[in-house]
């Protein structure tokens, strides 16, 4: 019995939880948890840290991307081609080098440039001109001494047929329209005024900055237009007749050192308009600008339409046959408007001066091609005393026709076999 109470008391005991091994499972528990926490923790940072450098990869992506974006709509104003030839160059280390006075950085070039820039400066720049004054003066100049490129027939070294660099166009006194641009900002900028090139892709002009406000100037248009017809225009003027990126330049909206305000001739109505422009013309081509007194109705816009029409019709037949007639509303200030009558030149080409067939050493020349060729130095179809107004100046074409100044070629045998 004894035995059988102990094996029954032995299976007690080992039916009872055994105080150690409770403890054990505890503490294994505790570190199971701790390890699940810890793994947890770590899965947690190991999702959360890539996370992060991936975000941060994203956002530096994203900046790259923005800045090549804002490189790709950046303005580019210096080493843009308009036409995909004339560059626009610059001219700041020039002007730098007239403010400072000193010119040894220079090339022999721009130190050329900066001398014959220099002379036009002391020629127009007066003491005590105020900005504008100073502006308009080189405006002038511009007009007045910068003809449209024109070239010879014979190239020469170092002469531009086509100047579009402030060297070439004050070397040549001809210039295309980035030549006109160019050259004008550079003196702008010797004179401390800010200057940019406006441009599209086959035009340029310039954007300056007169008391804080800037204005569109386009000499190029006005050398063989009308005087102040493209000059000091805002923004709303000159998208009549041009075109660029608005977004990238300053805006031009003041009409404070406009043409109109700053000249414009106070009339009572639109009836005091012919007998104002019969005064102020003078025979003279120009941009003459009327501010009327009160501000304008419908009706008095009607009759502006009106007089327009009628004076073309009376100027046409007075002016030469070199000019026509043109009318348009400019902003004034406030809300008024500002009538403007421009008789702007028409685009005709002079004759280049030079020697012709009629002069005397034209003639030497024909006689020396006529003894060189055997052949008469009357030329076909013209009589010994009558001028030579027919013979070849273009050139001598295959088969032997002969390129005229102003007639079809003439064929003449005895020149190609």
């Amino acid at each position: 019995m004894n035995t059988e109470l102990n094996e029954s008391q032995q299976a007690a005991e080992a039916q009872k939880p055994k105080k150690g091994g409770t403890a054990a499972k505890i503490i294994a528990a505790v570190l199971l948890s701790a390890c699940l926490v810890a793994s947890l923790g770590l899965n947690i940072y190991q999702a959360v840290v890539p996370n992060r450098k991936s975000a941060d990869f994203i956002d530096y992506i994203l900046e790259r991307i923005a800045e090549e974006e804002e490189k790709e709509n950046e303005y580019i104003e210096d080493g843009f081609k308009v036409g995909g030839e004339y560059e626009i160059r610059s001219t700041t280390h020039i002007s730098d080098a007239y403010k400072s006075g000193d010119d040894s950085q220079l090339s022999e070039e721009d130190k050329k440039t900066l001398s014959m820039a220099e002379d036009v400066l002391d020629e127009v720049i007066e003491e005590g001109m105020s900005d504008y004054q100073k502006e308009e003066a080189v405006y002038k100049w511009l007009v007045d001494n910068i003809g449209q490129g024109r070239g010879g027939a014979i190239s020469r070294p170092g002469m531009e047929r086509s100047a579009f660099t402030p060297y070439g166009v004050l070397s040549s006194r001809s210039a295309v329209c980035v030549g006109y641009a160019t050259t004008f900002r550079l003196f702008m900028n010797m004179l401390g005024m800010d200057c940019h090139i406006v441009h599209n892709e086959y035009h340029s002009w310039d954007l300056v900055q007169l008391d804080g406000d800037w204005y569109h100037v386009d000499v190029y248009s006005d050398s063989h237009g009308v005087l102040y017809g493209n000059f000091n225009m805002t923004d709303e003027v000159a998208k009549n007749g041009h075109n660029w990126d608005e977004s990238a330049l300053p805006e031009a909206k003041s009409v404070k050192h406009t043409p109109a305000v700053r000249n414009g001739i106070e009339v009572e109505g639109i009836l005091e308009v012919p007998a104002a422009l019969k005064e102020a013309m003078d025979g003279r081509n120009g941009a003459l600008f009327f501010k009327f007194q009160n501000a304008l109705s419908e009706q008095d816009m009607a009759m502006a339409d009106f007089l327009a029409g009628s004076l073309e019709q009376v100027l046409g037949g007075m002016l030469e046959e070199s000019y026509y007639f043109r009318a348009a509303w400019y902003p004034g200030e406030g809300d008024s408007y500002i009538l403007g009558l421009l008789m702007e030149s028409r685009s005709v080409e002079e004759e280049p001066e030079g020697i012709d067939a009629a002069s005397p050493e034209g003639r030497k020349i024909i006689q020396a091609i006529a003894a060189a060729f055997d052949i008469d130095p009357a030329a076909p179809g013209v009589g010994p005393d009558e001028p030579l107004e027919y013979f070849p100046v273009g050139g001598i074409a295959a088969g032997g026709k002969i390129i005229t100044s102003d007639g079809p070629a003439t064929q003449w045998d005895a020149i190609v076999p």
